[in-house]
């Protein structure tokens, strides 16, 4: 048997106690910043950081690079970096009193291991190129927009539940 076949059992919190842990995430983060949740912030500034420490002389020229790297501001001291790390620590302590804290792959019975992993990046790429376009991310987008009563938070918390809930007719056959 294979790592990833050893377990199959899910314990998970309830979603509505998740849901209602969300709610109070988002009204803490508003008291306490004064803005929403979001995550691909960190990102930027992780690549930022990333991109400033390999290639320096780019960095400096790129008109991207030089609007969000400031010499006397260190973009790794960004609310959202610790606000992810947050959510990492999170998702550990979660796991690990659900015992559920060890190395899977979580995947279909008609797919394998390896096309699943591929896939999952090939996803994560596109929802960061989406994410960079549409200047937010779901969390930021969607959940903060929508729990300020934006019109635009509204379309977009619609617009990602019906695109997926169409696309799950089409794989769903994968996870049967």
């Amino acid at each position: 048997m294979k790592f990833w076949q050893k377990n199959t059992r899910h314990i998970y919190w309830n979603p509505y106690f998740g849901g209602f842990m969300l709610g109070l995430l988002l009204i803490a983060t508003f008291y306490i910043t004064g803005r929403g949740v979001g995550a691909t912030g960190a990102s930027k500034s992780a690549v930022i950081t990333t991109v400033e420490a390999v290639a320096p002389t780019f960095a400096s020229e790129s008109s991207f690079y030089t609007k969000y790297y400031d010499e006397e501001k260190n973009p790794m001291k960004n609310w959202l970096v610790f606000e992810t790390l947050g959510i990492l620590a999170g998702a550990l302590l979660s796991g690990a009193l659900s015992g559920r804290v060890r190395f899977r792959i979580q995947h279909p019975p008609k797919m394998t291991p390896k096309r699943r992993l591929i896939l999952a990046g090939l996803g994560g790429i596109l929802f960061g190129l989406g994410s960079q376009i549409a200047r937010g991310c779901t969390s930021g987008a969607a959940l903060s927009g929508s729990s300020v009563l934006s019109l635009g938070g509204f379309i977009t918390m619609f617009s990602i539940f019906g695109t997926a809930y169409l696309f799950a007719y089409f794989f769903r056959k994968l996870w049967i």
